[in-house]
């Protein structure tokens, strides 16, 4: 039973600490810009400017100036001097300044200049103003981030999101005894856990309003799955069938869960209805089928299957549950997750006995390998698309690393303290 529950739910207890992030690969021709460090509340400002350096950093996408290297530093607009700022060859400038309101109000003005396109007027091509608490400012400075980059980039950020995943407690004998499903800002910042537990934590998946995480528990020695409401940590029991109870899946409603059961044949595809309770079988046979992932328009389930002979992609139709082989490139291909879009499926996929992280595009069929490392699992898409999060071995360690869906982006997210279990990065979050 232990064998079938590792091949449904596929991988294994992997971990996670505070993020330490390294970018190891980075596009050939980084776009040069400069965060000159915001005015005004010196130790807001610093914190401010720090965490937007270290988003854009991370993304692989940019060459910052270092502040060192600013003979000028402006807060407004009106300071922005164009000409030394293309003098110093950079593309973009951002300038910034924090006003201390009251006792835990801070407004935040920034603006971002495209030093070329920009005119001697010294109109910017983004203006913005905040006034937030003293708890928000975090959150602000991922989602100035988000406006930063898709000013500059013309695609969404994905700074101002969450990761949910299962931090691993070791004893002092190097026994495994604590499992903790926590919640962090992208950045690991903010790690809140939702549920500590002498047994394993699988799975864990978020609603589509980010309010919720669904994930599988061993409590009382049995698999079980529960949804936990990330704010409060009230949860609820949704499913508890005899046998496997495992691979929770949201649709893009939020009305139905995926699920894989076995409590009437070998493991196969479920939905429930989150409304009224009602289970629907929605594939049949004698095939062990698990990893149940959602089409963006909620019309197919993808999921990963034995029916072939090896692990494959399918995917099944919800209303008439017809059946279609999605991959043929090589003999395993598994946990399959649509992007946003729908044109393209990120994978593991294993070459020459090693497991990568591999997107497919449905239309034309052709794989591409995003990754390099010899056994990568776990992958979990940004909801922009741009970024996939997975976990592989680094030495003797399992860590966290990323790589941008064009393999041109590389980064690696050490985890000095723990071992994770299953990265599930959080739709968009409002700010």
């Amino acid at each position: 039973m232990r064998q079938l529950l590792y091949f449904i739910l596929l991988f294994p207890i992997l971990a996670f600490a505070a993020l330490e992030i390294e970018v190891t690969q980075g596009i050939e021709a980084k776009a040069p810009i400069a965060i000159v460090p915001f005015q005004g509340d010196d130790q807001v400002a610093r914190t401010i400017t720090d965490i937007i350096d270290a988003d854009l950093i991370r993304s692989g996408e940019f060459e910052l100036l270092a502040t060192r290297n600013m003979a000028q530093k402006p807060g407004v607009p009106q300071e922005v001097d164009l000409d030394y700022w293309r003098r110093l060859k950079m593309d973009a400038v951002v300038v910034g300044n924090v006003t201390r309101e009251g006792d835990d109000k801070y407004k935040v003005d920034f603006y971002v200049f495209d030093v070329y396109k920009a005119t001697e007027d010294k109109a910017p091509i983004l203006s913005r103003s905040y006034t937030v608490s003293e708890r928000q400012l975090r959150s602000l400075s991922h989602h100035i981030s988000d406006e930063v980059y898709e000013s500059l980039t013309g695609h969404p950020g994905a700074f101002n999101t969450r990761i949910a995943y299962v931090n691993t407690k070791w004893n002092r004998k190097g026994q495994l005894d604590e499992y903790r499903l926590e919640v962090a800002d992208s950045d690991g910042y903010n790690a809140q856990p939702i549920l500590v537990s002498p047994e394993p934590i699988m799975s864990p998946t978020w609603s589509p309003d980010g309010r919720e995480v669904a994930y599988v528990s061993f409590e009382d020695h049995r698999a079980q799955v529960f949804i936990a409401n990330v704010a409060s940590g009230k949860r609820r029991l949704v499913s508890k069938e005899p046998g496997i109870n495992g691979a929770p899946a949201w649709s893009p409603d939020g009305h139905r869960l995926a699920l894989v059961l076995s409590h009437e044949t070998v493991p196969k595809i479920y939905v429930l209805d989150l409304r009224n309770n009602k289970l629907e079988k929605l594939t049949d046979g004698w095939s062990m089928d698990t990893e149940p992932r959602w089409s963006p328009d909620g019309r197919f389930l993808y999921y990963t299957s034995n029916r072939g002979g090896m692990p494959q992609i399918y995917r099944v139709d919800a209303s008439n549950k017809k059946v279609q082989r999605i991959t043929y490139e090589g003999d395993y291909n598994a946990r399959a997750t649509p992007t946003s879009d729908g044109k393209q499926l990120i994978m593991i996929h294993r070459d020459r006995d090693r497991y990568h992280i591999a997107v497919q595009d449905l239309a034309s069929k052709q794989l591409y390998i995003l990754t390099e490392t010899a056994f990568d699992q776990s992958p979990s898409l940004a909801p922009n698309d741009r970024m996939v999060i997975y976990s592989t071995v680094d030495g003797d360690q399992r860590i966290l690393s990323a790589v941008s869906l064009d393999g041109r982006v590389k980064l690696k997210i050490p985890t000095p303290d723990g071992d994770v279990q299953d990265p599930a990065w959080s739709p968009f979050m409002s700010s």
